[in-house]
């Protein structure tokens, strides 16, 4: 046999689901935003660093990298991201080094509305 409920009690399951249900959304997007914002920043850092190891190579200068460095970005972020890349030559712990750095924005919520800028850089000791 099966148990009534009271009165009182009936139609509780529906309105808890849908509050339940709503903060398990907003935890996955929350989670899901940490993740798209690492994985930009591991994107930029990891362009500006191999840019600079490509500006820093015997035959190469940093304009070079700098190239590099946007091409390596759009092969993953799209097109119409608006990173600004620069290079240069700088002493780094005593020695002279390629200087790359990429400053772009990183979107707060999700990959449109409010963006916070972040800049990286990457160095590599020159070999010539």
């Amino acid at each position: 046999m099966r148990a009534e409920l009271p009165e009182k009690e009936r139609g509780n399951a529906t309105a808890e689901f849908v509050m339940v249900s709503a903060l398990v959304v907003l935890l996955f997007l929350g989670v899901l935003q940490v993740a798209f914002a690492l994985f930009t920043h591991n994107v930029l850092q990891d362009a500006a660093s191999q840019g600079a190891r490509y500006g820093a190579m015997l035959d190469k200068t940093p304009a070079d990298g700098e190239e590099r460095t946007y091409d390596l970005l759009y092969s993953v972020l799209p097109r119409h991201y608006s990173a600004t890349v620069t290079s240069s030559v700088t002493q780094w712990k005593g020695v002279d080094a390629v200087q790359v750095t990429v400053a772009a924005p990183v979107p707060l919520f999700g990959p449109f509305g409010i963006a916070a800028q972040w800049e990286v850089s990457g160095h590599a000791v020159v070999q010539r």
